[in-house]
């Protein structure tokens, strides 16, 4: 085993048809999982909060929207918990096919729900629980997904690999964007919020099939097959004696380092934060606060991601060359320097032309030509603050972790900061900013609380790159 000196498990060999499918698997899942958060933070900022809320203020509606949206990440520890510790036991591609499955039902049911008009209070109700069905899959797919990849590619390849996993988020917020793009342009105001809402989230399932389609014939990862003779160990029990139940306690002898945890924990906090407020509210901020039109805030999402297709892989490939905490110190710090001169282009560059839309029975004038510095600021604050950081992450938290616990460990890691940040910075985001008359400094200022915890753990944390990944043991 691999904690006897001079023992490292011997690898089983995989083909290069096999690590495509483990790469195309992992890319399918974390796209449906961002498209589903693309799917919601689009229809929260655009359309859920009349739909499914009944209130005179838009800014109470999008606070309610934003608090839906969070309830999701409640249940997502608790499923990084359940199926990181079921990954760890019985191996990642089991869990993977219950994640998908689980994810890609809740989110196309949520195309069929009733809304405010038609039931009442029971359409946020059921919305809320379908959310964290979501949730609960989804606490557990990224994760598997990253271990997976990191586990399947060779040492001196890692970073590029597992950008694949990066590359499906953007995927999946490109694929939304472009549908809410498309409906914008060619639907009504009135036939988007009557029905056309619903098709982003009907469709979904095709993606759900495909992905279900692909982990039938995925094989196991080749240090999970190495290392599972130690994770065996803890089921070995007496034999029961006849005509009586055992019930048998499975808890690993090796406890998560906690300073391995708390680092990949502050390195989680700051990119999923940047995410809550670009990918989320600040969609929410363009369209209720500083009257953009649907079309404009879907489309600049579409753009940054097909960017994001370049930067996520360049991002990956200089992590394998100069080290995953060197990039970190470097892109975190860029990312502080350029958030109020992003912030100031974008809420100036609104341009002077309108477009006439009926809100709630009533006209409003809405942007629909800002300049181009306002598309620019978006990209580079998307690109630098959110997607390069993980496109680092998701490599960087699986090796930080060794292999006993790494699923469980990498879940947890993930996914309460991600509760915390993502879940919940959006609702306190549009709190903070209905306070201040609608100010983005705000918002600026909890970037850069995000990004700076980062940046410190960037300094503190050892360089991982090309760790032996069968190490029982965690990196810190």
């Amino acid at each position: 085993m691999s904690e006897k000196v001079g023992a490292l498990p011997k690898l089983a060999e995989r083909t290069t048809g096999d690590l495509v499918k483990a790469a195309m698997s992992g890319w399918l899942g974390t796209a449906l999982e961002f498209m589903d958060f693309q799917l919601y933070s689009l229809a929260a900022a655009l359309v859920f909060k009349d739909l499914f809320f009944n209130s005179a203020s838009p800014g109470i509606a999008v606070i309610s929207a934003m608090a839906i949206y969070g309830v999701g990440y409640v249940a997502r520890p608790i499923g990084a918990w359940y199926f990181g510790r079921m990954g760890d036991r019985l191996g990642r591609k089991k869990v993977l096919f219950i994640t998908i499955a689980m994810m890609g039902v809740s989110t196309t049911l949520i195309g069929a729900l009733p809304t405010y008009h038609q039931v009442g209070v029971l359409a946020p109700i059921l919305l809320t629980l379908l959310r964290l069905i979501q949730g609960f899959g989804a606490g557990a797919e990224i994760s598997g997904a990253a271990v997976m990849l990191a586990e399947y590619a060779p040492d001196n390849r890692r970073g590029i690999i597992s950008s694949l996993v990066a590359l499906g988020t953007n995927s999946g917020t490109l694929f939304a964007g472009l549908i809410w793009a498309i409906l914008a342009h060619v639907m009504s105001d009135e036939a988007l919020l009557e029905w056309g809402w619903r098709l982003p989230f009907l469709g979904s399932v095709l993606i759900m099939a495909f992905a279900v389609y692909i982990r039938l014939h995925l094989k196991e990862t080749p240090v999970f097959e190495a290392t599972q003779e130690e994770i065996e160990e803890a089921y070995d029990t007496p034999l029961p004696k006849a005509d009586k139940a055992v019930k048998v306690s499975i808890e690993p002898k090796q406890r998560i380092s906690a300073k391995a945890f708390f680092a990949a924990f502050f390195l989680r906090f700051g990119q999923s934060g940047n995410s809550g407020m670009v990918q989320t509210y600040l969609i929410s901020f363009l369209a209720t606060n500083l009257m953009f039109s649907r079309s404009v805030a879907s489309n600049i999402v579409v753009l940054s991601s097909i960017v994001g297709f370049v930067t996520v892989p360049i991002i990956g490939l200089l992590g394998d060359r100069f080290g995953r905490r060197k990039m970190y110190m470097c892109i975190t710090f860029i990312g502080m320097v350029i958030l109020i001169p992003c912030f100031y282009f974008l809420v100036n560059s609104m341009g002077a032309h309108t477009v006439e839309s009926v809100v709630n029975d009533k006209v409003e004038h809405f942007f629909d030509q800002p300049t181009i510095m306002f598309y620019v600021s978006y990209i580079v604050l998307h690109n630098i603050t959110v997607l390069a950081m993980f496109s680092l992450e998701n490599i960087t938290m699986a090796e930080l972790f060794g292999s006993k616990r790494r699923y469980e460990a990498l879940a947890l890691s993930k996914e309460i900061p991600n509760m915390v940040t993502a879940g919940f910075g959006p609702m306190i985001a549009a709190a903070l900013v209905t306070a201040f008359s609608g100010s983005w400094i705000p918002l600026a200022l909890l970037m850069f609380v995000y990004t700076g915890a980062t940046f410190v753990t960037s300094i503190f944390m050892p360089e991982v790159a090309g760790r032996d990944l069968t190490d029982p043991k965690d990196a810190m």
